[in-house]
């Protein structure tokens, strides 16, 4: 392909309106564009990249049996008012009227479509399992679409849904979807991890996330290619050192979530499902008695801790939610932060949320910073996270304004309706596994699997009969991986800064891409710098014809301009491998450089393909 033909607008300049590497790359290296807010253009080489992305999808799920469809992104909002979705989805559902007033919505997710179509045509068992997938534009109204790819209004996702006779067979294809996905993204040679993970709004129970890892920015050994004279980044003189740090620093750490996992075992979750080995601890202290004390102005956790001498992990801290419109105590030692996630799906709530100062003073007649357990109404129930149970002679508040009682003890003083694991865990603690301990770092989700159940097919009467002649509902699957965020993904991953030295002995550096040979748009750029001079044109030729015939997609600089802009396109592009046609081209010898290595070496054309094959592995 000659680049004059391609469209591909770089820039010199990092994009102003970037906030992460990812989306400033893809823009200034011409791969996206901004149509409007959260809505891109995917120009020819991104959407080569999703191309290859989609081919290796599509082999890795014709291995597990499962079928691709497309259905339509408009869609009636009839199914969504059948599943009881239309009301509850919230503000990020497209909603609009045809012409005859009737209600539609831009499709965020399938599952509704995807269950009307099957009840309509499968009655019995005996065509099940059925698995089926697409890949195609989802729409979201995002509040504040950020971050390029990673939060849009509209974006590319695979989504796949699978229908059962039996608990047992969704749990088969929960495991084959698994294994898929994990395929996909060590072909697509991403650093990642399938995690425990909350279902959300999909519904179901069992789900897991596959969350790639972004690194940290102090990590100069991640983030630096280094000159072939440049032995170590130590070598690099301070000044410049600091310039690079400060260039990484520019840069917010990608990552809507925090992936928790064991620096020596197999455990890894999402910051809301994580948990921490918790052992009930032996204390033998005497209870000492109840004792009411003053303590005005004092509210915080800190402030009550401080004003009474005594430990934060002594004290509990009392807070009140409304679950489905019921009030709840919830209780936590110390500093401890609720996880909401897991107090909402402990209860079940559909809605969750922090009662109001207004609701608990109407409830209790006392204000926030005086909340206790001690004496509260029967009524209310008290769930408690684990380590709220070893806590003797504890610290709460007396439900007064400006009062705290010393020395509140379980059954005693107070009772628990649960004890559960309801806190936010803590980097350093055990894993849950007993390996090792939590270690914590940031990840952008890229794929999502879940076990539905029939949460679907019950709302919707997607019924079939089973071996006895019963009417059942159809047990269901659902598998999404977020396509066009994958982009984004790999560039966080991949996006580097190459540092060479100068004959001078200056060092210079800049922004570059590394992308996985699976993945490149095209596998080697061929650089002629002269295209005016004749041995150039016609090794340039030569080349082009050896590498296409050797099954190499090839990109060829045929433009008129200077070899430094040649250079700096092809560094941001990030093709593997790039073949300089120079000032040796009568001689038959050219220059490969390896982008993954920035190795560079000078062959005959003779040798062009056997160093390819041996430098690129």
């Amino acid at each position: 392909m000659k680049q004059s033909q391609l469209f591909i607008p770089t820039l010199r300049e990092m994009p102003s309106d970037a906030q992460v590497i990812s989306h400033a790359l893809l823009v200034r290296a011409g791969y996206v564009r901004q149509v409007s807010a959260g809505i891109y253009a995917y120009l020819p080489l991104a959407n080569r990249v999703l191309e290859k992305l989609k081919t290796i999808m599509r082999e890795e799920f014709d291995k597990i049996g499962a079928v691709e469809f497309l259905a339509p992104a408009l869609l009636t909002a009839d199914l969504w008012k059948e599943s009881g979705r239309y009301e509850t989805y919230g503000e990020d559902l497209y909603k609009l009227k045809n012409r005859d007033n009737s209600d539609f919505i831009l499709g965020p997710t399938h599952e509704e479509t995807v269950t009307a179509l099957v009840r309509n045509e499968i009655t019995s068992y005996k065509k099940l399992p059925m698995s089926i997938y697409q890949i195609q534009s989802k729409y979201r109204d995002e509040k504040r679409p950020r971050y390029g790819l990673l939060r849009g209004r509209e974006f590319i996702m695979k989504d796949a849904y699978s229908f059962h006779a039996s608990q047992d067979s969704l749990d088969e294809t929960y495991k084959d979807y698994k294994h898929a996905y994990e395929a996909i993204f060590e072909r697509a040679g991403l650093d990642f991890r399938p995690i425990i993970a909350d279902a959300g709004a999909m519904g179901g129970k069992d789900s897991q996330e596959f969350m790639a890892i972004t690194t940290d920015r102090s990590d100069l050994n991640h983030w630096l290619v280094l000159d072939k004279s440049i032995a170590a980044v130590e070598e690099i003189p301070a000044g410049v050192l600091e310039d690079i740090k400060a260039e990484l620093d520019k840069w917010l750490i990608a990552g809507e979530d925090t992936v928790v996992y064991s620096d020596t075992g197999s455990y890894s979750a999402n910051l809301e499902m994580a948990s921490s080995l918790y052992k009930p601890k032996t204390v033998h202290t005497e209870l000492a008695d109840l004792e009411k004390v003053a303590t005005p102005n004092v509210k915080t956790i800190d402030e009550v801790a401080e004003f009474l001498s005594v430990s934060e992990a002594q004290t509990i801290k009392t807070m009140i939610y409304s679950a489905d419109g019921e009030l709840v105590v919830v209780l936590l030692q110390g500093n401890d932060e609720l996880n909401e996630v897991k107090l909402k799906n402990y209860l079940g709530a559909g809605v969750l949320e922090a009662a109001t100062e207004e609701e608990v003073t109407a409830k209790l007649g006392v204000h926030f910073g005086s909340l206790g357990p001690v004496g509260l109404s029967e009524d209310l129930k008290i769930y408690a996270d684990q380590n709220v149970a070893d806590i003797k002679n504890a610290v709460v508040g007396a439900n007064e304004d400006g009062f705290h009682y010393r020395n509140a003890n379980l059954e005693r003083d107070y009772k628990v309706t649960e004890f559960v694991d309801l806190r936010v865990v803590k980097e350093g603690e055990p894993s849950p596994d007993g390996q090792g301990h939590l270690k914590f770092s940031r990840g952008i989700e890229i794929g999502h699997i879940f076990k539905l159940g029939t949460r679907y097919t019950e709302a919707m009467n997607a019924n079939i009969l089973d071996p006895n002649g019963k009417s059942i509902p159809m047990i269901m699957g659902c598998y999404g991986i977020g396509v066009s965020r994958l982009l984004s993904a790999i560039l966080e991953q991949y996006a580097r800064i190459a540092v060479e030295m100068t004959p001078k002995g200056d060092y210079r550096w800049a922004w570059s891409i590394n992308l996985p040979k699976s993945l490149a748009p095209y596998d080697v750029h061929l650089v002629p710098v002269n295209m005016k001079d004749e041995a150039t044109k016609a090794l340039t030729a030569e080349l082009l014809s050896t590498l296409t015939d050797n099954h190499y997609e090839v990109l060829v600089d045929d433009r008129d301009e200077r070899a430094g802009v040649k250079f700096a396109d092809s560094d941001l592009i990030g093709l593997p491998v790039r073949v300089t046609v120079g000032k040796k081209a009568a001689e038959g010898i050219v220059e490969v450089k390896i982008r993954a290595t920035d190795e560079v070496i000078e062959v005959s054309k003779d040798e062009l393909i056997n160093t390819i094959e041996i430098l690129n592995k």
